[in-house]
C-alpha cells in the first residue's frame, strides 16, 4: 500500500512537471542582435504591475537555483551573478537585461522568467552577432572607393533583412555582399547598418577629406566693414590627417572682376607650416593653419577686393579640392560732393556695382541730429535725394545691407554742410573788405610820403643829367 501511494505520488509530480514544461514558455525565440564591445539591453515583455513578480535572468537550461545572472523579487530585493564571466558586466534597468562589453562567448541564448504563486512564464531571446567594417580605413578623398560590409548571424527563419541609411539619412538597399561606392564630401559622417526585422542599428563612422563647404551668398565689405574669406577644413578633420595623405600644394588665388588671375599666399608645407605671401593686397592668413582655418582677414575692405578668392588644396594623386568665394563691396556716393552748403540739393547712391538680388535690403541711418531719423527705416531704395540739406544733415550717413534679419555690412560716408549766408553777412563781408582796401591805399600814400621827404634837397634841385659847377667862365 505504501508503495502504491509512493508511485501515484512520483507519477503525479512527473505529470506537473511535465505540465509546467509545457505551459512555461509561451512566446517564440526572439532574436536580438549586438556587436562586440558594445553594451547590449534585452528587453522583456511588460509586467502587470498590479501584481508580484519573481523575475529571473538566466542561460537556457539553468534554473534559477543554478546562479542567475540577474534576479529580482517582488519585495525590491535584486542580485546579479558572481561568476567571473558575467560579474560587473550584467545589470537590471527595471526587469531589462544590461549585459557590458559583448564578448565573442556571450552570443547565446538568455531565458526570461516570471514567477507568481504557480503561475510561471518564460521567453527566450537568442543574441546573435553583427559585424560592420569600412575598407580601405578612412579618411578617404573624394573619387575614392568605399567598401562597407554588414554581416548578421542567422538563426533558423532564413536571412536578415538588411539596408543602410547614407549621412543624410537616405535609405539605400543593400544587395548580398558589400555596399561599394564612389565616395564624395558628401559621404562624410555616421552610416548606419539596419537589420529592420530584428529592429537593430549599427553605426559606422566614414570620413572624406575635403574643405568646408563655401559660404552660399557672396561675402560682402565695405571701407568701413571688416573682410573674411573664408576657408577652413571640418572640425573633424585634423591636419595630420591631410599630410598623410601627401598633400602638395596649398595656395590662396584672387580674380578680379577686370584683370588675371594674381597668387595671393601659398602654404608652406614644412613643420611647422607657414605662409608666404605672392601679391600684396594688405589681406593677412589667420595665424597657425594646423588648426585648419585656412581663411584671409582684413581690418577694413576696399573697392579693389572686389572679386573672386580661390583656396586651393592639391594632392599628390591629382586630386584638387578648391572653394571658391566671391566678394562684394558696398560703397556710397554723393553728388555733388561731401562738402556742401545749406540749402543745396543732395543725392546719395548706395550699391554693390550691380542690381541686388531680391532677397537683400539696403537701409539708410541719417545722423542722430538730422530732421530725417524719424523716417530712416522706410527708406530701403539705393538712391536717396534730399532736396536742400540743412546743417543737422551732416555727419555720418551708414547705408545697411541686410538679408532677412542678418547684417550683413554697412558703409558710412561723412558729409560736411557750411550754413548759408544771409544778407546781412554779406554787407558785413564788403564793408571789411572795402576798409580793408581803404587802410591798403592809405598806408602806401603815407609809405611815399614819407619817402619823399628822407630825399635830400640838393637831388632835388638839381635836375639836369651833367651839372656846371658855379663861378665865372671864359666864353
Amino acid at each position: 500500500m505504501f508503495s502504491d501511494e509512493t508511485e501515484m505520488r512520483n507519477v503525479c509530480r512527473c505529470v506537473f512537471l511535465l505540465l509546467a514544461a509545457l505551459t512555461s514558455f509561451t512566446g517564440a525565440l526572439e532574436v536580438k542582435y549586438a556587436q562586440l564591445g558594445e553594451t547590449a539591453t534585452i528587453k522583456p515583455p511588460r509586467l502587470d504591475r498590479f501584481r508580484k513578480y519573481y523575475v529571473y535572468w538566466q542561460l537556457e537550461g539553468r534554473q534559477p537555483e543554478d546562479n542567475s545572472l540577474a534576479w529580482r523579487n517582488p519585495s525590491g530585493g535584486r542580485g546579479t551573478s558572481s561568476d567571473d564571466q558575467w560579474k560587473g558586466r550584467v545589470s537590471l534597468s527595471e526587469d531589462s537585461l544590461i549585459i557590458k562589453d559583448i564578448r565573442e562567448t556571450d552570443f547565446k541564448t538568455f531565458v526570461f522568467k516570471r514567477i507568481h504563486g504557480s503561475d510561471t512564464s518564460s521567453t527566450k531571446y537568442k543574441l546573435l552577432k553583427l559585424t560592420v567594417s569600412v575598407h580601405p580605413s578612412t579618411p578617404l578623398l573624394p573619387g575614392d572607393s568605399l567598401s562597407l560590409s554588414c554581416d548578421a548571424e542567422t538563426h533558423g527563419g532564413g536571412d536578415p533583412e538588411i539596408h543602410w541609411l547614407n549621412p543624410s539619412g537616405e535609405k539605400i538597399k543593400k544587395s548580398p555582399g558589400p555596399l561599394t561606392l564612389k565616395v564624395t564630401s558628401q559621404d562624410s559622417g555616421q552610416w548606419i547598418c539596419v537589420v529592420a526585422n530584428a529592429k537593430k542599428e549599427a553605426t559606422v563612422s566614414v570620413t572624406v577629406l575635403d574643405l568646408s563647404p563655401a559660404p552660399p551668398h557672396p561675402q560682402y565689405t565695405s571701407e568701413s566693414w571688416p573682410l573674411t574669406v573664408p576657408c577652413s577644413l571640418p572640425a573633424h578633420i585634423a591636419w595630420q590627417q591631410i599630410k598623410e595623405k601627401d598633400v602638395q600644394e596649398v595656395h590662396w588665388h584672387f580674380v578680379p572682376e577686370s584683370g588675371l588671375s594674381q597668387m595671393l599666399f601659398s602654404l608652406s608645407l614644412e613643420d611647422p607650416p607657414t605662409w608666404k605671401a605672392g601679391q600684396n593686397r594688405e589681406l593677412r592668413p589667420v595665424p597657425d593653419p594646423m588648426k585648419g582655418n585656412l581663411s584671409l582677414t582684413r581690418s577694413r575692405g576696399s573697392e579693389e577686393d572686389q572679386g573672386d578668392y580661390v583656396c586651393t588644396m592639391t594632392f599628390k594623386n591629382g586630386v584638387s579640392l578648391r572653394r571658391n568665394v566671391h566678394v562684394k563691396v558696398l560703397q556710397i556716393t554723393s553728388s555733388p560732393g561731401t562738402q556742401l552748403i545749406s540749402g543745396q540739393q543732395l543725392n546719395l547712391t548706395c550699391s554693390i556695382g550691380q542690381p541686388k538680388p531680391p532677397d537683400l535690403q539696403l537701409k539708410w541711418v541719417p545722423p542722430p541730429q538730422s530732421p530725417r531719423s524719424s523716417a530712416a527705416s522706410d527708406r530701403r531704395l539705393g538712391h536717396l535725394a534730399i532736396p536742400e540739406v540743412g546743417t543737422g544733415d551732416g555727419g555720418k550717413w551708414r547705408c545697411q545691407l541686410w538679408q532677412s534679419d542678418a547684417l550683413l555690412t554697412s558703409a558710412e560716408i561723412t558729409l560736411k554742410i557750411e550754413p548759408r549766408l544771409s544778407s546781412w553777412m554779406l554787407v558785413v563781408i564788403c564793408s571789411v573788405t572795402v576798409i580793408v582796401v581803404l587802410l591798403l591805399i592809405l598806408a602806401f600814400v603815407v609809405y611815399r610820403r614819407r619817402q619823399q621827404r628822407s630825399t635830400p634837397l640838393r637831388r632835388r634841385l638839381c635836375k639836369c643829367k651833367t651839372p656846371k659847377p658855379k663861378g665865372f667862365y671864359r666864353t
